[in-house]
């Protein structure tokens, strides 16, 4: 029998709580995927089918495949064995051909238990953003009446130690893996490109004293773009930030633009192509990805049905203009306005969030600055110069920057903020005092620290 397909290459995504592996194929072909124990392996069974590349040259770093092997199926398939160092749930689909590939076969190995996130928020920190959450519903919710016994209610209650928590910046490098996003005319990849700015933007963000950054992917491979939102709720984001390059079918068009979701659509025809086109990307990794903003998807019910959906517009809004002004002092802009268009990534609602196009990878020159480290860094910078002024003039309750204006100062010399690391023990060695003393000054029942969490030192 003659064979139905090649696989002509074997491509592989590595990411913190799953692997894609993508097998690049000739023609159609029906596949069969099941995993065995003893030792722990998953086996891809390819009907009528060769191997037409070289299963050595498969980097496997960062995934759970620690060898590959293959071998002929009764005669006319092929099997492709891979040896596994953890449980994995596989799941498998076939995609037809498009722009970029021909037919593919789509093999995806979730990790159960692991994270999306390589660092993913403190459970205690977590809880302090669900609790803020939780108020902000209830706010939303209650008449005047009720808020104000409320609060009459909360000044008789004893005041409990302030959290001063980080406020949590989700980066979203837009593309990655088999997506690789526009390609500019020297051959840049848009993925490559916003994931060097997204780095830079996460380091500035770190070294932030009450900012703390979680990136959507921190590698070259593929997040859906419902997921990419969904991620961010789950680590209690303030605020999301997607960041891309534009292109267009000219090479004329440049400059940088800011876009906001629109409840009713997309606010100019270049806002509705841009969307459409940065939404088809689910289609490239195998999702349907055609949604828009008058379906009832489960994201997008809460978007129409939730009261806090305009407070979060609005803070998009003023986040957008901050973040726009900046960017227009180290680049062009292309729109002199926060743009508002249907971005899938866009839909949270209750999470403030941009998208951001940081040039025009099809224009040649301005490709050739968006590769320039020199470049990028001023693109990150101007974005969080942004950001961060927001968030100093708007700080969220429980954060260390609302702490730090209500008190009108800044963590005075006797004040240490916990690092990746550190116990109580260490710290009170480092200081010179007991820890007995430590905890007593800071209201301390155990030994739980987190993360970020500013201790008071009392004097030896």
């Amino acid at each position: 029998m003659a064979q139905a397909a090649q696989v002509d290459n074997i491509r592989l995504w590595a990411a913190p709580d799953h692997a894609r592996l993508v097998f690049d194929l000739s023609g159609h072909t029906e596949a069969s995927v099941f995993t065995l124990d003893g030792p722990r392996r998953l086996v891809i069974d390819l009907e009528h089918s060769g191997l037409n590349t070289d299963l050595a040259s498969l980097n496997l770093d960062g995934s759970a495949i620690t060898a590959v092997r293959s071998g002929k199926l009764d005669g006319n398939g092929l099997r492709v064995v891979l040896e596994l160092s953890r449980e994995v749930e596989p799941r498998h689909f076939t995609l037809p051909p498009n722009d970029q590939y021909g037919h593919r076969l789509v093999v995806d190995m979730e990790y159960p238990g692991e994270s999306a996130v390589q660092n993913p928020i403190d459970p205690i920190e977590a809880m302090i953003r669900e609790q803020e959450l939780a108020a902000e519903r209830r706010r939303a919710e209650t008449s005047a009446g009720p808020r104000q016994e409320a609060a009459i209610a909360a000044t008789q209650q004893p005041a409990a130690p302030h959290p001063r928590r980080d406020i949590i910046i989700a980066i979203d490098p837009g593309h990655g893996g088999e997506d690789p996003g526009a390609i500019g005319p020297g051959g840049t990849r848009e993925k490559d490109v916003v994931m060097e700015i997204s780095r830079r933007l996460q380091r500035l963000v770190d070294n932030a004293e009450g900012f703390r950054a979680v990136m959507i992917r921190d590698g070259d491979y593929y997040v859906g773009l419902r997921q990419r939102t969904r991620i961010a709720r789950e680590q209690k984001a303030d605020f999301f930030v997607s960041i891309h390059a534009d292109a267009f079918n000219s090479p004329r068009p440049s400059g940088s633009s800011v876009y906001a979701l629109s409840q009713s659509g997309a606010t100019s025809e270049t806002a509705q192509w841009l969307a459409a086109s940065e939404n088809r990307a689910d289609l490239i990794g195998g999702v349907d990805g055609n949604l828009s903003l008058n379906d009832k998807d489960e994201v997008l019910r809460g978007v129409l049905l939730d009261l806090t959906m305009t407070a979060t517009l609005n803070d998009s809004l003023s986040i957008g203009g901050q973040v726009l002004d900046q960017l227009g002092r180290v680049n062009r802009l292309h729109r002199s306005r926060v743009e508002q268009a249907g971005f899938m990534v866009l839909k949270s609602p209750d999470i403030p969030s941009l998208l951001i196009e940081t040039g025009f990878i099809s224009n040649p020159d301005e490709e050739r600055r968006l590769r320039d480290s020199g470049h990028q860094q001023r693109l990150a910078e101007s974005i969080f110069a942004g950001i961060s002024e927001h968030f100093r003039r708007n700080p969220p309750p429980a954060s260390l920057l609302a702490w730090q204006r209500d008190n009108r100062r800044t963590p005075s010399a006797n004040e240490y903020r916990i690092q990746p690391g550190d116990t109580l023990s260490t710290i009170a060695a480092r200081h010179g005092v007991p820890v007995a003393q430590l905890k007593q000054a800071n209201e301390l029942n155990g030994d739980v620290i987190r993360v970020g969490q500013v201790l008071r030192i009392p004097r030896s």
